[in-house]
Formats: structure tokens, sequence, C-alpha cells
């Protein structure tokens, strides 16, 4: 793994596929926060918790002008599956499957020798810069109300 991608940096426009094979591109949220929360694979259930948590935090995150992003390496069948397995609904889930981990390379976060990323939160200024950056044990489960707070505040 790379270091990870430093508060301050802008990110390049990207494009993905979500889980109903459509693209959207980072740009395509501009005037907006983005939160880029990484899981390491679907059908895990610290993955399945962290995908539901930010589902069922949608709202909250959109009064607070954030689109969050559940993104792991797994192909965009595998998240449609999952994700309807997991009820969601509002939340997109891009496939980070080819070129396999492109995008968390990019970030500073995939673990080369899983194959997967880390799990992290990661989140884009209305600009596309980065407003902040963790990454956390493969084990835990990220605290959502660090990010609700940390967005209240900036």
């Amino acid at each position: 793994m790379g270091e990870v991608i430093k508060v301050g940096t802008k990110v390049e426009d990207y494009t993905f596929k979500t889980q109903y094979d459509k693209e959207i591109k980072l740009s395509d949220f501009k005037g907006k926060k983005v939160l880029l929360s990484f899981h390491p694979l679907a059908w895990t259930g610290i993955c399945a918790n962290q995908m539901s948590v930010l589902e069922n935090n949608y709202d909250k995150l959109k009064e607070l002008n954030t689109v969050p992003l559940g993104l792991s390496i797994d192909s965009i069948y595998t998240k449609k599956a999952w994700g309807e397995h997991l009820g969601i609904e509002k939340l997109l889930m891009p496939a980070d499957f080819w070129p396999h981990g492109d995008f968390a390379q990019k970030m500073g976060i995939f673990r080369e020798e899983d194959g997967f990323s880390e799990r992290a939160n990661i989140i884009l200024d209305e600009e596309g810069k980065v407003i902040f950056a963790k990454v956390y044990e493969i084990s835990d489960l990220p605290d959502l109300n660090e990010i609700l707070d940390f967005l209240k505040d900036n």
C-alpha cells in the first residue's frame, strides 16, 4: 500500500459504474461533498454494516450536502446482488473492479498483497479536494458519527 492521499489533494475526475450498471463521474457531484466510503469486500459482515449505516443515514448526509458512495473492488453484478440482499435503495455502490482497484490505488489505500482496498473514509469538498482521509482497521466498523460531526463543522 502506498501512502494515503493527503488532505488538500485535488482528486482527478474519475468514472465508475454503479451497481445499476450506470456510469457516474466524480464531477457529477460538483457543488456537493462526496464521502468515498471504501470497504474491502461485499458479502462480509462488517462491510454489510458499513453500507447499511450509509443507507440508513443517507438523508442526514444529504442535509449536509454530502453524497455517500460505497466503493469496493467487487464487480457491478456482485454489488447489485449484495445491494438487493441488504435492501440498499439510495446508496450508490460503485465498482472499482477494472482496472482492478485502480481508484483505490490512486487514493493510496489498495492492499496489493490482498487484492482489495483498506477500509477507509475519504471526503472530498465541493471542488473535489480531499478534506478528510482516514483508514480503519479491517475489523473495525467506521463510526459514522465521526463523519457527521466533521461534516457539520466543515
